[in-house]
């Protein structure tokens, strides 16, 4: 198919003439088609940025030679505002291609613009509607408040150029926690957002939902959000917490947490909680959060059972027996002993193996000097609590030093 030939430049040498006739507004190639229309909206960020009536522009393009020039459906407005230029350029792509008058403005225009001139979605969406355009409508007004983050929050694939939410769209609870994650806000905060924006969820944001996906107040994750995302799976400490702050049944928390797009929880939610499963489902042994994950490779750590046993007053027996029924689960190499001892506790601080892993003379040796004991004290009570030695090693009975962690 040969190429179509370049628009001539225009005769005329008068700047404004020459930005007119211009595509990009800058009086210079490449030039306006005389043979095609000139779009509405490419008329208006004329007027905008040379700041003349838009009736002018027409008369004056008229007179260049461009005969065939769009309108709306409604009168040219008598005036255009700085901002008009930047709300009729489509926010979908690189060049300055108008928003087309003819058609229904997109969501995406709407917050794109609204980011880029720092107003409200619904200041955008009747500024566009004065000016000659239609505007999509959700179930209720735009929001009045001005969110650079809206554009984020459209988003539905970040490939190549992306996939954008559009008028009416139903929003799916996992996009709620994924732009959550991706903004570190709130995810019911997401939510009441895109609702507002006039698209649509498969359940009605409620308060309670702050409380139900916050897993942390002062232990934030590595983006610093402390919110449940979709592929989190919410421990069985957080569901009881909950329960017991709000009053609210652990069916019902559970029946929500997966409403709101999160994994079933990680464990098993008791009908009735003990009062020791706060202790010992809490990673410090406190009752609160950060709570105990569930390890479906290596299980319980020992030393978690034993000082849960020291602080609840229960056997290590018993520990793990509690949380074996909550959905936790030994190794099957590990060894528990029948009473709580101290020295285990500090000899399990120091062991960086799990039951998986071989432990080696270097680790021997290591957790010999930090706990003073012997080497071959250590590796006969890692072997007890049966740890893998597999290393033909005669460990010598002599103590070392203390050394600092």
């Amino acid at each position: 198919m040969p190429r179509k030939p370049d628009a001539p430049a225009p005769e005329s040498q008068d700047p404004d003439d020459l930005r007119i006739a211009s595509r990009n507004l800058n009086g210079r190639y490449p030039w306006l088609d005389p043979g095609e229309q000139v779009p509405y909206g490419r008329v208006l960020r004329a007027a905008a940025e040379l700041k003349w009536r838009p009736a002018d522009v027409v008369s004056r393009l008229n007179a260049l030679g461009y005969a065939d020039i769009q309108r709306a459906s409604i009168p040219w407005p008598e005036t255009v505002e700085p901002d008009d230029a930047l709300l009729v350029v489509r926010a979908d792509r690189w060049s300055y291609d108008p928003v087309d008058v003819q058609e229904t403005v997109s969501l995406r225009q709407i917050v794109a613009s609204a980011a880029l001139v720092n107003r409200s979605p619904a200041d955008v969406g009747r500024r566009l509607t004065a000016l000659g355009y239609r505007v999509g409508t959700g179930a209720r007004p735009l929001p009045e408040s001005a969110d650079p983050r809206d554009i984020r929050l459209i988003l539905t694939d970040r490939r190549s150029y992306g996939t954008w939410l559009d008028w009416g769209d139903e929003v799916s609870p996992q996009h709620v926690l994924d732009v959550a994650t991706q903004l570190a806000c709130s995810p019911h905060s997401a939510a009441k957002r895109l609702v507002a924006l006039g698209l649509r969820l498969p359940y009605t944001p409620e308060p309670g939902d702050e409380r139900l996906l916050k897993y942390r107040d002062t232990y934030g994750d590595v983006h610093g959000s402390g919110w449940f995302g979709r592929w989190s799976a919410p421990p069985v400490g957080h569901v009881i917490a909950v329960a017991r702050e709000t009053g609210r049944p652990q069916a019902d928390i559970v029946a929500r947490l997966r409403e709101l797009g999160t994994q079933p929880p990680d464990g098993n939610v008791p009908d009735a909680p003990e009062a020791d499963d706060f202790v010992m489902l809490s990673e410090n042994l406190d009752g609160r959060a950060p709570w105990l994950p569930k390890n479906n490779v290596v299980g319980l750590q020992v030393r978690h059972i034993l000082r849960a046993a020291r602080v609840t007053g229960r056997s290590p027996v018993s520990i793990a027996g509690r949380l074996t029924a909550l959905g936790h689960s030994l190794h099957d190499n590990a060894n528990l002993p029948a009473a709580v001892d101290e020295a285990d506790i500090a000899l399990l601080d120091t062991v960086t193996r799990s039951y998986l892993d071989d432990v080696h003379l270097e680790n021997v040796l290591r957790s010999a000097s930090l706990t003073g004991r012997s080497p071959a004290d250590v590796a006969a009570r890692l072997t007890a609590l049966g740890y893998r030695l597999p290393d033909e090693v005669d460990y010598p009975e002599i103590r070392g030093a203390l050394t600092a962690r």
